[in-house]
């Protein structure tokens, strides 16, 4: 299963890691995902989601499924 957000499609970031010598080695960065049971109350199902905690914070804040996928469609358009 690949490391990527359901909703916000957060996935890896790959750089260098760059020593006082000025050596280069690659590094990965991985998003914080957790799975998570998301309940939608405008259609009435529970989905499970595999979330970054970024995602989980923001889906909090605005308050359900439903009004997160109208208010950041740009994610994914």
């Amino acid at each position: 299963m690949s490391r990527v957000c359901d909703l916000t499609g957060k996935r890896r970031l790959v750089g260098n890691k760059v020593s006082h010598a000025n050596n280069k080695t690659k590094m990965t960065q991985k998003p914080n995902l957790q799975t998570k049971r998301v309940f939608d109350p405008e259609t009435g199902q529970t989905i499970k989601l595999r979330l970054s905690t970024s995602a989980i914070r923001t889906l909090d804040k605005v308050g359900s499924l439903s009004k997160f996928l109208r208010k950041y469609k740009h994610l994914w358009n």
